[in-house]
């Protein structure tokens, strides 16, 4: 019985240990192509109100991406965090300070997990009738969140990955791959 348990033990990490290689190279190996909207998934605005570290990684990626002609439109999606702020709308001024036309940026202000930034992107783009979308966010979440614009009807799904790195990427590692799984079975 105790070898049954360790041999469980065993598997169980390196099933974990393969996922989180497995999405690491996902997340690191952008997938880049012409698409009708990028989406930028929203984060940890500061209490001055200025887009944090993570965040403004994901918008200047997204900024690139959009003067280099890969898609027409943004959608910024966030929820108003505990700081007070509305993440798209931080994003999208932010977006504007660095160029992009205020009219192609979408607000979506009720995307409060990676689940509901999906569901209302299909909504703002089946309004648009785009077919395409590339998701810009940080490379450890890029596979849940193509998962769940998947999950949605948003077949044809590009990605790109911030180019910020932090220690605390470990702990989102982890947290990504129990989300996946619960998107996978649950969502």
């Amino acid at each position: 019985m105790k070898r049954f348990f360790k041999v469980i033990i065993i598997a169980g990490l390196l099933w974990f240990l393969s996922h989180t290689i497995l999405i690491t190279i996902d997340g690191l190996a952008n997938n880049l192509g012409q698409c009708d909207v990028g989406i930028v998934l929203g984060n940890k605005v500061e209490l001055d109100g200025t887009p944090s570290q993570r965040l403004q990684g994901r918008l200047d990626k997204a900024a690139e991406l959009y003067k280099d002609k890969y898609f027409q439109y943004i959608i910024v999606s966030g929820g108003t965090g505990k700081e007070g702020f509305d993440e798209a709308k931080v994003m999208k001024n932010y977006l504007v300070k660095a160029g992009i036309p205020e009219n192609v940026i979408i607000e979506d202000s009720h995307g409060v997990d990676t689940f509901m930034t999906a569901k209302n992107s299909k909504v703002i783009m089946d309004r648009n009738n785009f077919q395409s979308a590339m998701v810009i966010t940080q490379y450890y979440h890029i596979t849940r969140t193509t998962l769940a614009m998947h999950k949605v009807g948003i077949n044809k799904v590009y990605s790109a990955h911030a180019t910020t790195f932090e220690l605390r990427d470990l702990y989102s590692l982890t947290r990504e791959f129990i989300g996946y799984y619960m998107y996978l079975l649950i969502k």
